[in-house]
């Protein structure tokens, strides 16, 4: 399986937050992103289009898990991955794992998955995701 490596800027397009009121701090969000590739190697797909993904966020206190699902669009193709990770409050850093579920055209076939780590950048509702992983094409 070749190894591949992409990094990505995302920003929040939309959040909506609401308080569990169990614990001080404790939230439930719901977000939508979407991003652009700062690094990307072009693959049988060809050029790169669009990049959303919704996730569930499950804070308390500003740590908590998270899970979500993503859509990356490419000239020839488009891949629907699923995503679940931990979001660490001192850090504001998230790591987790991703999986492919579905693909259309040239990557229809498409089998993957891998690890990422997403970072706060200096603006605002802005982050860099940082992926890795193994893909197959049958």
């Amino acid at each position: 399986m070749p190894k591949r490596h992409a990094i990505y800027r995302i920003w929040v397009t939309r959040r909506e937050s609401l308080s569990v009121g169990d614990t001080p701090d404790h939230t439930l969000m719901l977000t939508e992103l979407e991003g652009e590739p700062i690094e990307l190697k072009v693959g049988v797909a060809g050029e790169f289009i669009s990049r959303r993904s919704v996730g569930f966020h499950d804070r308390i206190k500003g740590s908590g898990k998270m899970e979500g699902y993503a859509i990356s669009t490419f000239e020839f193709g488009q891949v629907y991955s699923r995503f679940e990770g931990q979001r660490d409050a001192d850090t504001r850093i998230t790591k987790g794992n991703w999986k492919v579920y579905k693909g259309t055209g040239k990557l229809a076939s498409l089998k993957g998955s891998g690890t990422f780590t997403v970072k706060p950048t200096e603006k605002a509702r802005c982050f860099t995701l940082e992926m890795e992983g193994d893909y197959t094409l049958d």
